[in-house]
């Protein structure tokens, strides 16, 4: 059968660094950090004080108080983006055949807040099992594709997808494999993730997997960086609407991008490390890269995974390297963690976003808070340090990787007719 070809026409976000899309992307071209002490709770005695929280953002300034009290964060910031993204894309809602719109959406740990309070309220009782009747429902990881759909009316594929911090772009993948196919003309997705919590900075401390730089947040998520010591936890949701690019056309849409292949793999290696030579990366980038059935030569940016680990970011470069040899040093490379922070599941959607942007305008986001050059990063690769670069972007690769091995890339391109 033949594939249909599939496109981006709608963008939501609610980040870190700001809670619409073009709030976001001028942080992002900006190079500002989102990192501040944390807000949420008294983390005096967390080993990590601060985090990339969303600022400014009250729920009840898009939902209903009676609906909204139902949900836990990770689905307040998944129903904004995601009505964001509807918005955007001009979809007439009225004249659109809602069996045909399906809601496909990643979160690494879904309704994080909902089950911590649940559990430290029975902890704290004397014993007698009183739970928030919603407990369930605000907890479970599908509940925001199920909300969406629930409230837009969308009846065609609707589930979540869980692979830790590649969640979202699993979930991009599989919307854009169910259009191709002729499955739905629109799919809603993204991701969404709200871990900055007790539980959620504890865990991550007590892997030892976070930046403690607390004397100077705004520069402790340094990607490729000498000194860099962890990742910066960070929260939000993405939101894309992929639409068949026929059904797109026929009704006038904007369309921002293509999207050209996906990519999945897994390192099957450690449940937290990376595989030290990168052969799951290699192994997913080829993937991608035959899916959309172009050359390594094609690709002009890499919006990298870089979380600022000591392990994963060589690693990524690494790869980066083997897959695309000399080719390497003539794109730009960059990771918009170092201003986000890590948005675990939560975190494809957002770079997908950047991703698109970086098309849409010729404009490479940077890779703030480098200071010192790493011995086993080749300094001639061009990771757009610390200010936007402007370039022409045809094609560019989005990579994600989580804890289990997990891995997920998706390449865009820009539309040409």
């Amino acid at each position: 059968m033949e594939l249909k070809r599939v496109v981006v026409t709608g963008i939501g976000a609610v980040t870190p660094l700001g809670n619409n899309k073009n709030d976001y992307w001028d942080a992002l071209a900006k190079g500002v950090s989102g990192a501040a002490p944390i807000t949420r709770f008294d983390s005096e005695k967390f080993r990590t004080k601060f985090a990339c929280e969303v600022k400014g953002f009250d729920p009840l300034d898009f939902l209903d108080r009676k609906e909204a009290r139902k949900m836990d964060p990770n689905s307040h910031y998944g129903m904004v983006a995601g009505d964001e993204a509807i918005v955007d894309s001009g979809l007439d809602l009225e004249k659109t055949n809602k069996d045909r719109i399906g809601v496909i959406w990643g979160s690494g740990i879904g309704g994080f807040t909902t089950f911590q309070d649940e559990v430290v309220s029975y902890a704290k009782g004397d014993g007698t099992p009183r739970f928030n009747p919603f407990f369930v429902p605000k907890m479970i990881l599908d509940i925001t594709p199920g909300l969406l759909s629930i409230k837009y009316g969308f009846r065609g594929p609707n589930f979540a997808t869980v692979s830790a911090c590649a969640s979202s772009n699993n979930a991009l993948s599989d919307a854009y494999n169910y259009i191709r196919l002729g499955k739905a003309n629109v799919i809603l997705t993204g991701g969404s993730e709200a871990a900055v919590i007790e539980t959620g900075i504890g865990g991550f401390n007590a892997l030892k997997a976070l930046s403690e730089r607390n004397d100077d947040p705004t520069t402790a998520s340094r990607p490729y960086d000498k000194d860099r010591d962890g990742f910066v936890l960070g929260e939000g949701a993405g939101a894309l609407m992929l639409e068949d690019l026929d059904h797109a056309k026929a009704r006038g849409a904007k369309i921002y991008a293509e999207v050209l292949g996906v990519g999945m793999s897994a390192d099957a290696y450690h449940i937290t490390a990376p595989h030290p030579d990168g052969d799951g990366i290699v192994l997913v980038m080829n993937e991608a890269l035959a899916d959309a059935n172009i050359k390594p030569t094609e690709v002009d940016y890499i919006n990298t995974h870089g979380t600022s680990t000591p392990l994963g970011d060589a690693g990524e470069v690494k790869a980066i390297q083997k897959v695309f040899g000399e080719h390497a040093y003539n794109m730009n490379i960059s990771s918009t963690k170092s201003m986000t922070g890590h948005l675990l599941g939560a975190a494809g959607a957002i770079e997908s976003i950047a991703s698109i942007m970086a098309l849409e305008l010729g404009i490479i986001p940077p890779t703030i808070n480098h200071f010192t050059d790493d011995p086993e990063i080749d300094p001639k690769l061009n990771l757009t340090f610390n200010t936007a670069q402007k370039r022409d972007v045809n094609v560019v690769v989005s990579n994600t990787f989580g804890f289990g091995g997990h891995n997920a890339s998706v390449i865009f391109g820009k539309y040409s007719g």
